[in-house]
C-alpha cells in the first residue's frame, strides 16, 4: 500500500469522523423553553431577546428605533370586512403580506361577453375611505374569443367601498366590545 492509498483510506475518514462529531457536539442538546415563564406576547419576547443580545434589527444597526406594528389577518376588521363582502366571488389572489386582494373574472350570467375583475389595495390598516383603492375590470369577448380589457369607473367601486367600511366599523365594535370585557375581567 502506497501513502497515498494509506492517506485516502485512513486518515482522511478519521479526521472526517472528528470534524463532523465535535460540529455535532458543539449543537448541544435542544432545551425547549417552559411555556409558563415565556411570555404568550410576541412583543414583549421580542424585547427581552433584544434585551438579552439575542437578535438584532436593521434599524438597530442603523441607530433607528422601532415603531412597526404587525397584525394579524384575522385581527384586522379592513381585511376580514373585505374577504366578507367578497365571499361570493372567486378569489385569485390573497396577500395579507402585500396588502392585495385579487378576484378572478366574475360573470353575472346576465351578459355572457363580459366579465369583471376586482382588485383591492390596503392602503392601511385603519378604518378610513382612503385606506383601501378599488380597481375594476371589464373584460369582453367577441365570439372568436377575441378579448379587450379595460379598467373602468363604475358605482360599484364606490357601493364595496361604503359596504366594506360599514362591515369593518362592526368588526371593530366587536372586537373592542370583546377587549373591554376582557379588561374587566382580568381586574374582577
Amino acid at each position: 500500500m502506497n501513502i497515498f492509498e494509506y492517506i485516502s483510506k485512513k486518515i482522511v475518514p478519521f479526521f472526517a469522523s472528528v470534524i463532523v462529531l465535535s460540529l455535532l457536539n458543539s449543537c448541544g442538546i435542544w432545551d425547549p423553553p417552559d411555556a409558563r415563564k415565556v411570555s404568550p406576547n410576541v412583543n414583549e419576547r421580542v424585547k427581552k431577546s433584544l434585551e438579552e443580545g439575542r437578535g438584532i434589527t436593521l434599524k438597530g444597526m442603523m441607530g433607528g428605533k422601532g415603531g412597526t406594528s404587525y397584525q394579524f389577518a384575522s385581527s384586522n376588521p379592513m381585511w376580514r370586512a373585505t374577504l366578507d363582502i367578497l365571499d361570493f366571488l372567486p378569489l385569485a389572489n390573497v396577500d395579507y403580506s402585500g396588502g392585495i386582494i385579487t378576484t378572478d373574472w366574475y360573470n353575472e350570467g346576465t351578459a355572457s361577453d363580459e366579465s369583471i375583475k376586482i382588485t383591492i389595495r390596503f392602503l392601511t390598516n385603519e378604518i378610513r375611505s382612503d385606506g383601501i383603492r378599488i380597481i375594476v375590470h371589464k373584460k369582453r369577448c367577441n365570439v372568436q374569443q377575441n378579448c379587450t380589457v379595460k379598467k373602468i369607473s363604475s358605482a360599484l367601486e364606490q357601493e364595496l367601498r361604503v359596504a366594506i367600511l360599514k362591515k369593518a366599523t362592526l368588526f371593530e365594535k366587536e372586537y373592542n366590545k370583546g377587549k373591554k370585557k376582557n379588561k374587566r375581567s382580568e381586574i374582577n
